[in-house]
């Protein structure tokens, strides 16, 4: 039996100027916006919006942050958010991401691809539990079992 790895989605952008700072480098807190937006994206490709989560009183805080940097994305390069799914269970969510700078003649669409490639510039994740709106921590399986089981598709690496 082979062994199933997540698969990655992209979600491709390109550094606009008010995301740098003075060094002429993005500002080092877009990168952080750059996990959600991978996040909510791959959410979404999976086929539930955040804010349809969030209508059935759901809500994802994030509990861990990790970041590294190997190297600034500047003004107008192409980057792409490659994020996945990296663990899960009925109480929390990992996400694993990297922010790729891609040349112009590898841009491709946006979708889930199988390894990230292009220049890694931050590599990170992000740990979150399910609560409601009161806070009060909740299972996933329970409360939105059709979401559970898109994460869980999503966590063994089968297509969506």
């Amino acid at each position: 039996m082979t062994e199933q790895h997540p698969r990655w989605f992209t979600h491709r952008l390109r550094v606009r100027y008010q995301e740098t700072d003075q060094m002429s480098v993005v500002y080092h807190a877009n990168y952080l916006n750059w996990f959600e937006l991978g996040r909510t994206e791959l959410i979404r490709e999976l086929g539930l919006p955040y804010r349809e989560l969030e209508a059935r009183g759901l809500l994802l805080p994030v509990v861990e942050l990790e970041s590294k940097f190997k190297a600034p994305a500047r003004y107008d390069d192409l980057i792409v958010i490659w994020t996945r799914v990296a663990e899960f269970s009925s109480l929390m969510v990992r996400f694993e991401s990297q922010i790729r700078r891609e040349s112009e003649t590898d841009a491709e669409p946006s979708g889930f691809a199988d390894k990230p490639e292009g220049e890694l510039l931050v590599s990170g994740g992000t740990k979150h539990i399910w609560v409601n709106r009161d806070w009060k921590p909740v299972r996933v399986s329970k409360e939105a079992p059709d979401l559970y089981a898109l994460l869980e598709q999503a966590g063994r690496g089968v297509p969506s």
